[in-house]
């Protein structure tokens, strides 16, 4: 057996029990890990449900207006063969995307569950920290997918943290939520209706800390468009040109994309400045 001192995260996450009655994040945090590092390994797929998913997300991204019907002609016309629609519309539902004006709901939640007020209109945003966004993405691998979430501050676009899982999840969110706490706290932070939102463990997470809950309202198109901006971004400029072959070169990739969207990447709307120069410089 390894040392315990030179055994690596994938080693510590082998010795995670999904059968076991105690909570995994409980046994991630008794290993000494992250909870999101459970989460890594990539869905395996076949190849033909994947190529149908990857097109699906492709044609979602630039219109995300598209139901079912229409989906399932476009997806259809482009990869030269009949697709199903309730096809389309079980895979739709897999990867969390409803049709909506133009707003994406990973994992919507369709049970009873709090209902907090969308508190943004009308506010402007003139600090850091004043508004962190946060949502979650589809990011397709060579063999598989995982999903993403990040926290984006909204007055400067400074991704202040991100995280990775093959599931849909609450433990995931709540580790980048937890991550994005080294810059301080934020006055509000906003997500849509998803059922990582909605628990018990996420909002509880932010009321013990006075952080007031916004939730977009259904259908809202601008609600959360700042982080709808970001993964419009991150997948022409990022996902999409690369083949990524494992978890791993996805989480270098994404990786290496926020640190020069934060610090690289001079953005028109900051007056030719970073969101690193904004963020640190008005807090």
């Amino acid at each position: 057996m390894k040392n315990e001192s030179h055994l690596t995260t994938k080693d510590l996450v082998s010795h995670i029990d999904k059968t076991d009655p105690l909570p995994i994040s409980r046994q991630a945090e008794l290993l000494g890990i992250s909870r999101g590092s459970i989460y890594y390994e990539s869905r395996p797929i076949d190849e033909l449900t994947l190529t149908v998913m990857r097109k699906i997300d492709e044609v979602y991204t630039k219109r995300p207006y598209y139901g079912s019907r229409r989906m399932a002609h476009e997806v259809g016309n482009q990869l030269e063969m009949p697709i199903n629609r309730k096809r389309i519309q079980g895979l739709m539902a897999e990867m969390g995307l409803e049709a909506i004006y133009p707003k994406p709901h990973l994992s919507l939640n369709g049970k009873p569950h709090p209902i907090y007020p969308y508190l943004l209109r009308g506010i402007d945003f003139v600090r850091p920290n004043q508004v962190w966004g946060t949502d979650i993405t589809f990011i397709r691998l060579e063999k598989g997918f995982v999903y993403l979430t990040a926290f984006l501050d909204w007055f400067s676009r400074y991704v202040l943290s991100w995280e990775i899982s093959n599931t849909l999840d609450f433990d995931f969110c709540l580790e980048a939520a937890e991550k994005a706490l080294k810059y301080g706290l934020p006055e509000i932070t906003n997500s849509d209706q998803g059922t990582q939102y909605t628990s018990s463990d996420y909002t509880g997470f932010w009321e013990t800390k006075n952080v007031k809950i916004s939730m977009d309202g259904r259908g809202r198109a601008m609600d959360n468009i700042f982080t709808e901006r970001l993964w419009r971004s991150l997948k022409y400029e990022e996902v999409y040109l690369k083949n990524y072959q494992t978890v791993e070169e996805a989480k270098l990739g994404i990786g290496a994309y926020f640190e020069d969207y934060n610090y690289g990447r001079l953005h028109e709307s900051l007056g030719y400045k970073t969101p690193a120069k904004i963020y640190f410089e008005g807090r």
